[in-house]
């Protein structure tokens, strides 16, 4: 497979060359820093020094230096949605037909250029790490393409085209939902999503590489698509499999969970349980587990997640899209679970909007403001290690050098304290990102160039 041309991000400097960035606001884990030089070498910040003069040898940068932010929960094959859902009523479910239906129009040609288009607007908008959550594996008739592995590898070249680190949670899909008498059969399109067995999917999983821009973790497409027996294969997978030993350490596991009411009322009638129980009942409730939506939570559900230091993956744009609801946040906070954030199907792809939506809908559910906080949705939006970058997400000494240039002078930014900017900026105020110690965004323009372009290009043939 071709890419579909030669663009590509930039090259990192070479190894062993120091860069020297200077920014007179940089947001640094124990809080906002003045005129800040940032040391970088081999892709790595090497020194982070406060209070410190620019000099003539140093790349200047107006604005706030913030850690590159991380999408933790994505479905880049729904980007081409956006904006093409909203005629008459409907539900999750209504919706779902329309994503199933632009499921069915792609290859691995066509979905390696809308990957790239939509993973060059994350990187745009700050993104620095994206976690795909990936279930469109085979041939329209549920075939495994001649490289079984074929789809994924579209997105994994796709998030090198772009500049931005991948997690490939490659996900088990088995069943086509979940009633009270049981897990139905796949339907014809979702063929395309299983791989038949656990078996088959840990073999083909087996034989994902990781490089330096991918990592490997596993996800479970949700308790209606998983029948209970083959959850601990997940959870064993996950913990000795050959990338956990490679590794040294347990992959990153994530599920959609109960982002539906019905998907709760199925689970009780058939199991017994909620699913969130399913899950600890298999052994899946661990630190290493994202629970995404995680919406309609009884207060027991909660405190299971909690006392197991879960991670929820909030995706507020997409979960008022949707009409799912407003997860509980806070209760999850208190009990000890984690926030991370994510876009989901990209209704929009702003961190910003995400991270303000946390705490709006918050204020909403509860008729107090600053529930969360600043320092909880900084850490909600830079939660790298939910996808195996444990050594991003921070400007500090050792950790990647990573790096967004917020403009503080825009229409939305001018005359707000520095420290509150999440609360008033969009990604359109963002100028300027590095990945990995390289700028793939430069004063506004992706290394690609025109991305709205590149998306029209990606999505217009879809709907022809």
């Amino acid at each position: 497979m071709r890419p579909i041309d030669g663009r590509t991000a930039t090259a990192p400097p070479a190894v062993g060359d120091t860069q020297r960035w200077h920014v007179p606001y940089a947001l640094l884990p124990n809080g906002l820093a003045h005129d800040v030089t940032f040391e970088v070498s081999d892709g790595v910040y090497r020194a982070v020094r406060p209070g410190t003069a620019p000099d003539s040898l140093v790349r200047r940068f107006d604005g706030i230096a913030l850690p590159g932010f991380a999408n933790t929960h994505s479905h880049a094959f729904h980007r081409a949605l956006r904006g093409r859902t909203h005629r008459g009523s409907g539900s999750f479910w209504t919706w779902r037909n329309a994503m199933y239906d632009i499921a069915s129009r792609l290859d691995p040609e066509t979905y390696y250029t809308l990957a790239r288009a939509v993973y060059a607007e994350m990187v745009l908008a700050g993104f620095t790490s994206v976690g795909e959550f990936h279930y469109l594996h085979h041939r329209l008739d549920g075939r495994p393409y001649a490289y079984p592995n074929a789809m994924s590898n579209a997105l994994t070249r796709a998030a090198q085209a772009a500049g931005l680190r991948i997690t490939l949670l490659d996900t088990l899909y088995l069943s086509g939902g979940l009633g009270e008498r049981g897990h139905q059969p796949l339907d014809a399109l979702q063929q395309r999503f299983s791989d038949g067995s656990t078996d088959e999917w840990a073999r083909r999983v087996g034989r994902h590489r990781e490089r330096d821009h991918v990592r490997v973790g596993m996800a479970i497409h949700s308790v209606r698509a998983v029948p209970r027996a083959w959850l601990p294969v997940v959870r064993e997978l996950s913990s000795n499999g050959p990338h956990a030993r490679q590794r040294g350490r347990p992959l990153p596991v994530h599920v959609h969970l109960s982002e539906q009411p019905a998907e709760n009322e199925a689970c009780l009638a058939y199991y017994g349980v909620t699913p969130t129980q399913l899950l600890r009942d298999a052994g899946l409730l661990t630190p290493n587990l994202t629970a995404v939506h995680a919406t309609h939570l009884r207060d027991s559900d909660i405190a299971l997640l909690g006392r197991a230091r879960d991670t929820a993956a909030f995706c507020p744009t997409t979960e008022r899209d949707l009409a799912d609801g407003i997860g509980p946040a806070r209760a999850l906070l208190d009990a000890g679970a984690r926030i991370s954030l994510g876009t989901d199907q990209h209704a929009i792809i702003d961190p910003f909007e995400e991270a303000r939506g946390l705490e709006m809908h918050e204020r909403l559910v509860s008729g107090q403001r600053g529930r969360l906080g600043l320092h909880t949705l900084q850490a909600a939006a830079t939660a790298h290690d939910t996808l195996g970058w444990e050594d991003a997400g921070a400007l500090r000494a050792g950790a990647r050098a990573d790096l967004v240039i917020v403009d503080l002078a825009s229409p939305r930014t001018a005359g707000v304290a520095p420290d509150q900017v999440f609360m008033a900026a969009t990604c359109a105020d963002i100028t300027d990102v590095a990945v990995d110690g390289r700028f793939v965004v430069q004063e506004r323009r992706h290394v690609l160039g025109d991305v709205g372009a590149l998306l029209r290009e990606a999505i217009e043939p879809l709907w022809a």
